[in-house]
Order: C-alpha cells, then structure tokens, then sequence
C-alpha cells in the first residue's frame, strides 16, 4: 500500500499544532498508517519537524506568491498576506515555537527568503508614507509572525472565531504600524 506523504505531513501538521508533544506513535495513528512505516518515511521526531518546515515554507511562499504584495496599497497587501496564509497558520504556530528552525543552513534560507519578502512589503509600506519609519522591516516581520502564531492558537482554543482570525491580525498589527497624522501642540 503506497503512503501519501502529503497526508501523513497534513495530518501530523493537523495533530502538531493541537498537541506539540503528541509522540511518532499517535502521529502514526492519526495518519492511519503504522509507526513502523512512518518510520519509513521519517527516521524520527527531527525528521517530520523538518518535513513540516519544509511545507511551512512552501506554504508562507504560495501565500507570498497569493497576496501579491508588490501590488496596490501596502495595507492591503498586508490584509491579502493574512488572509492567503491563514490556512497554514496553525501549521506556522508549531513551527514558530520549535528549536530545530534555528539549526542549519538549508532551511534557514528558505525563512530568509519569506522574510526578505515580507520585509520587503512593510520598508514599501514605510517608503510610500503608510507605515510608521521608527519601526523597522525586520521587527514588523517579527510582530507578524508573532500575531500569526497566537491567532492561530487563539482559535484552535476557541477563544477566537476563526472568521476574525485575519481581521484581528491586521488591525492589531497596522493600528500601531500606521503613521499617524502629527497633532499640532497646544501653545501654554
């Protein structure tokens, strides 16, 4: 019987982000498969963690590739980044909170390629006077990240309706990363 590796990946994606320290044996038995053949196909935990940063890439660059975020307004590249991703954002949760992302050079430049692009979209932003200047690229893409993971965490906990998901990360993110019109001072 041949394995679909796609649906072992969703699957153990799907059981990750509900429960991070789920064991090779329940991620087995959510696929449907025996330990030993996903054995077959992940030598062990590292392995499908890589496998799943692998798809979280992929995943953050056809979402890139969707929202089109060279296009039109800065804020609504943003607000089509958000709503293109959502659907691997508790994938991207997981992943966020896991140590091996930092280890070795493969995987890291496919983060570093996402996050050029999205640094990208936030420095057009603050060229095109939307966004404020006093916050950088880098730390905009980091409170991204940020948002995206708790939201995701926020309606698998069903604190959050996920049709609000994208609303609440954009508005939350953009409140403080628009430029706001300067208040004349009041004289004394």
């Amino acid at each position: 019987m041949a394995v679909d590796r796609d649906h072992v990946l969703r699957t153990a994606a799907a059981l990750l982000t509900r429960k991070s320290t789920a064991t090779m044996d329940e991620v087995a038995k959510a696929a449907g498969i025996s330990r030993a053949t996903l054995h077959r196909h992940f030598a062990g935990r590292d392995a499908l963690v890589r496998a799943l940063e692998s798809l979280g890439i992929a995943e953050c660059e056809a979402a890139l590739d969707a929202a089109r975020p060279d296009e039109g307004a800065a804020r609504d590249a943003v607000h089509r980044l958000v709503r293109e991703i959502e659907p691997a954002a508790a994938l991207l949760a997981f992943l966020y909170t896991e140590n091996q992302l930092f280890e070795g050079e493969e995987q890291n430049t496919g983060w570093a390629r996402i996050d050029d692009r999205i640094a990208a979209l936030f420095r057009r932003g603050q060229q095109s006077g939307e966004f404020r200047i006093d916050l950088t690229p880098a730390w905009l893409t980091e409170a991204l990240y940020g948002l995206l993971a708790s939201g995701a965490w926020a309606v698998s906990e069903g604190r959050v309706a996920r049709n609000d998901f994208t609303h609440m990360i954009v508005e939350l993110l953009l409140g403080g990363a628009l430029r706001q019109p300067v208040q004349p001072r009041e004289e004394s």
